[in-house]
């Protein structure tokens, strides 16, 4: 074996190379440019992640900010009940003005284009919006005081610590504004449960500072959770990315090897003159010399060698024809020339050609024609084709002294078949498919070194289905082989019933016709 032809082994294994090292190739890239955006980043993530949780946390802010707007005039409304008005009136302006700010920024920050923006900046105004926000909750009990009941003191906590959880929860997504917000969440709560001598407020202080722990906790939680999340979705849209490159890539290489299939069967098509010509030629010449139609050869070795070229010529000639036709047909430019032939008489010419060659092999060729079946619109020479190739493989896988059984008739859906069985070794089932393909050869046929192309079954396949029909091979080793052509009900001419004579007198008959006709 020449050792500069590959072998299937070396060529997957080039082949799983070439994918490790593409697959290789990819993770760096992809590594390089998470390492660059990390550079360029403020936290260190992927620029990409940091913007899309820096776009979460304004989406929060925004959608949440016309729920806390009657919150903060709620709570201002029942701080009058201890303090002044304008001392209410002074805080829900500060409350408002946070709120608005937090609003516009958010807002400003989502409408920004994504390339345009400026992300450091934007994280830093939008973590000092937040604080400033939670800070402006935590001067309420310095801006509208402190009241003496236990009871509007635990509702002045508690309305506190609902801000908290509230920005806690909306600022999850940057961990930096979580943290500033505890700072002044920590100092009221202070400024709002202890005492200079230690009382059960300290006790509410303790679980207080227990809630503000959890919220931290939840935060952070929170936060990897959406961390995880985009990363997630950063892999599968990746995952899709490629997949959608792989089905791109396997389109044009399948694009590319139809239209090299279409190319290879086009050029065969057009090469029935370039080839049958000078064989033709080969084959006449070789038959006069053969025959000695100018004089004796005068050499017994010449006229032996002229035979030989005669008879190689010939199955050149018809291994090309096979080519050719087959060619044709999956170029699409084998036309059918269609006319009302009779399916029986025609097998039956078939027969009578090869009956001499199955005498040759000790071979019992037997019919068995269904009569009074009407005729068949179908190409004569298609038929034909196929019922010589059936004939002809029969013949020549069959053991000498065996029969072969050719049958005509009908399917059961009203259309007609033809039938070719031998009782020869047969065909395995596993290599059934592999005669049916083109260039395809069994391993009976490879034992007995027959020659041939493998294009018979194929050929018989394709001039079926091109008269919208089916062909079926059915075979067991040691049985025989059954060949199948079935042509469709609607290419069966049906009778016209004979026209029924009219009697004189009908009305439907014009007077003038009747009179004629008498």
């Amino acid at each position: 074996m020449n050792p500069n032809i590959p072998t299937a082994t070396e060529i997957e294994r080039k082949q799983l190379a070439a994918d490790h090292a593409n697959r290789k190739k990819r993770g760096i890239q992809r590594a390089v440019k998470d390492a660059r955006e990390k550079i360029t980043s403020t936290s260190g993530l992927n620029r990409a992640f940091e913007q899309e949780l820096t776009r979460e946390f304004a989406q929060n802010h925004l959608s949440a900010s016309l729920a806390l707007l009657p919150y903060t005039f709620v709570i201002a409304g029942t701080s009058l009940s201890w303090t002044r008005p304008t001392l209410a009136m002074a805080w829900l302006t500060l409350g408002i003005a946070a709120l608005v700010v937090q609003h516009l920024i958010s807002s400003r920050f989502l409408k920004a284009e994504v390339r345009d923006v400026d992300l450091p900046s934007w994280v830093k105004r939008l973590i000092t919006s937040e604080i400033a926000f939670v800070t402006v909750w935590a001067l309420l009990p310095v801006i509208v005081g402190i009241p003496h009941g236990e009871g509007m003191r635990l509702f002045l906590l508690v309305a506190v610590l609902v801000i908290g959880a509230v920005s806690t929860v909306l600022s999850h997504t940057l961990p930096s504004a979580v943290y500033g917000a505890a700072l002044p969440l920590s100092v009221v709560i202070v400024l709002l449960t202890f005492d200079h001598q230690p009382s059960e407020r300290w006790l509410l202080g303790g679980l207080c500072f227990t809630a503000l722990l959890l919220f931290v906790g939840l935060a952070n939680r929170l936060y990897s959770t959406s961390l995880e999340n985009l990363k997630a979705r950063a892999e599968k849209d990746e995952l899709f990315a490629e997949v959608e490159q792989a089905n791109a890539r396997l389109q044009e290489a399948t694009r590319q090897a139809e239209q090299a299939s279409a190319a290879k069967s086009r050029f065969l098509a057009t090469m029935s003159h370039e080839l049958r010509t000078p064989l033709n030629a080969i084959l006449g010449f070789s038959e006069v010399i053969k025959d000695e139609l100018f004089g004796p050869v005068g050499n017994e070795q010449y006229k032996s060698y002229v035979q030989d070229i005669h008879r190689s010529g010939d199955h050149l000639l018809q291994l090309i024809n096979e080519v050719l036709d087959l060619s044709r047909i999956e170029a699409g430019k084998h036309e059918l020339v269609e006319e009302a032939i009779d399916l029986a008489s025609t097998v039956d010419a078939c027969c009578q050609m090869l009956e001499i060659r199955a005498k040759g092999r000790n071979l019992k060729l037997l019919t068995n024609f269904t009569a009074g079946m009407p005729r068949l619109w179908a190409d004569e020479r298609a038929v034909r084709q196929v019922a010589l190739n059936l004939l002809s493989n029969a013949i020549k896988f069959t053991p000498q002294g065996s029969e072969i059984v050719v049958k005509v008739g009908w399917t059961a859906s009203g259309g007609q078949y033809l039938s070719v069985k031998d009782n020869g070794p047969g065909i395995p089932e596993d290599e059934i498919e592999t005669v049916l393909s083109t260039f395809g050869r069994g391993s009976q046929a490879i034992k007995n070194a027959d020659q041939g192309s493998g294009l018979g079954l194929p050929i018989v396949k394709s001039l079926i289905e091109l008269h919208g029909g089916a062909f079926r091979l059915r075979s067991k080793v040691r049985e025989g082989t059954e060949a199948i052509v079935m042509f469709p009900p609607n290419r069966v001419m049906a009778a016209i019933a004979p026209v029924s004579e009219v009697p004189p007198g009908d009305p439907l008959i014009p007077t003038a016709r009747r009179n004629r006709a008498a």
